[in-house]
């Protein structure tokens, strides 16, 4: 299992810090830096200053929003970015979700399976460099009515295949990144509650002839090292109240919905009850510290060095930790130490 630095978003408060995390991170022989976006900084843009100052680790896409860009578009910054970088370039697609695809981008939030299956394959073509011709229910290239031509992208990339990953919460979505992505970002990932997460990846990776061999699981996991783990978890309670909470509405919140997959019904409806309701600090009380404790690495070393073992058992092979506490540097050494102790590197 290796480690991954996930720096969440541009503009989240540790913005001075994120450029010599990455650094560090590299020197600690970490395999990748993550970015996100959702409706404030752009992924691209932070991976490419990243990438501009680093030489060895990867950096990824955690992930570029489906409704933001065209599929050619996509297509297009991934090959710029992976020739840019000299091919350490990861690319993670997601549909986000219904109030910013609808609110943010203007995009209806209808079919997100069929949505994505058709992007990754109008990029994945682009990528490969074939005239860009594809029919079908949400996209048409070209379009069959106007002067439009089928053409080929005139960048090469670095590398003949990019990695493609998918963030995916809910059963089909996990079945389609089996079934044609090199890998998945999964959220609030809890080693004991992984297997039927897996087991539909493993479904639809099977429906298309493929294994899992050299599947990447990369899950993003809270990282807070210290004494106590439940003083800990609370650094962690902000981030998954507003996920439990808020990321979507009372009806589509697929975060909430993981949650109650993983026995946190009751819970989960409290928070998100109190978070829509205006009450932020109630809506934080009520994360259960079990929800905390299962999705983080939470306490001493050694502690977090034995979670560690149970990611990597559970399936793991990329463990992205994004720190939640003052000193995030001393969390990166931290959890280097703590790989090291787990012996699952």
């Amino acid at each position: 299992m290796r480690l991954g630095l996930n720096v969440g978003y541009w503009g989240a408060g540790n913005d001075p810090a994120n450029l010599a995390l990455a650094k560090q991170a590299e020197d600690l022989g970490y395999a990748v830096v993550w970015a996100a976006e959702a409706y404030g900084s752009d992924a691209v843009t932070v991976l490419t200053w990243i990438a501009a100052q680093t030489s060895r680790i990867d950096v990824g896409a955690a992930v570029l929003q489906i409704p933001a860009r065209t599929p050619a578009m996509t297509a297009m910054t991934a090959a710029t970015l992976d020739t840019l970088s000299g091919g350490r370039f990861r690319l993670g697609l997601g549909v986000s979700g219904p109030q910013v695809s609808e609110g943010w981008h203007g995009v209806r939030f209808t079919s997100p399976v069929g949505r994505t299956r058709e992007y990754a394959a109008i990029v994945r073509t682009a990528l490969r460099r074939e005239r860009l011709k594809f029919e079908g229910e949400h996209f048409t290239l070209p379009l069959p009515d106007g002067p439009g031509k089928a053409l080929r992208l005139t960048v090469r990339p670095a590398r003949k295949h990019i990695p493609l990953y998918l963030a995916a919460i809910g059963p089909k979505n996990l079945e389609l990144a089996g079934e044609i992505a090199d890998g998945w970002l999964p959220v609030f990932f809890s080693p004991a509650h992984a297997g039927e997460q897996l087991a539909h990846v493993r479904a639809g990776a099977e429906r298309a002839g493929r294994t899992l061999e050299g599947f990447d699981v990369v899950p993003s996991v809270p990282l807070v090292p210290g004494d106590d783990w439940r003083t800990c978890a609370d650094a962690v309670r902000g981030y998954a109240a507003l996920y439990l909470g808020g990321m979507g509405s009372k009806e589509k919140n697929f975060y909430n919905r993981l949650a109650c997959r993983m026995g946190f019904a009751a819970e989960a409806a409290e928070v998100q009850e109190k978070y829509l309701a205006g009450d932020r600090a109630g809506a934080m009380a009520a994360v259960p510290p079990e929800f905390l404790d299962a999705t983080s690495l939470l306490g001493p070393k050694e502690r977090i060095a034995e979670k560690m073992k149970e990611y990597a058992e559970s399936g793991v092979t990329t463990l992205s930790v994004s720190p939640y506490t003052p000193e995030p540097a001393g969390a990166l050494r931290i959890a280097v130490e703590a790989l090291e102790l787990a012996g699952v590197a």
